[in-house]
């Protein structure tokens, strides 16, 4: 009984994880079509800004894999 429940929680994460990554890689593509100087003015501070922020909640993500700790919802702002 344990195998099998072992094998859901497996199956359930697969089918999870697999869509929400999915949908931060979607997010991104459409956060670089940002980068089109020809419809948007930025700045190379609002770059560093929008990196760093990101790069933050990726290094708190790997951390809660691996200390089991819960990342916090944040909000972005320039």
């Amino acid at each position: 009984m344990a195998k099998k429940n072992q094998n859901l929680k497996r199956d359930r994460f697969i089918n999870v994880a697999g869509r929400r990554v999915q949908k931060v890689l979607d997010s991104l593509d459409s956060l670089s079509k940002c980068a089109n100087r020809n419809n948007y003015d930025f700045n190379e501070e609002d770059i560093s800004k929008m990196t760093k922020a990101i790069k933050e909640k990726v290094r708190l993500l790997e951390s809660s894999y691996t200390s089991n700790t819960k990342t916090t919802k944040n909000s972005f702002q320039f």
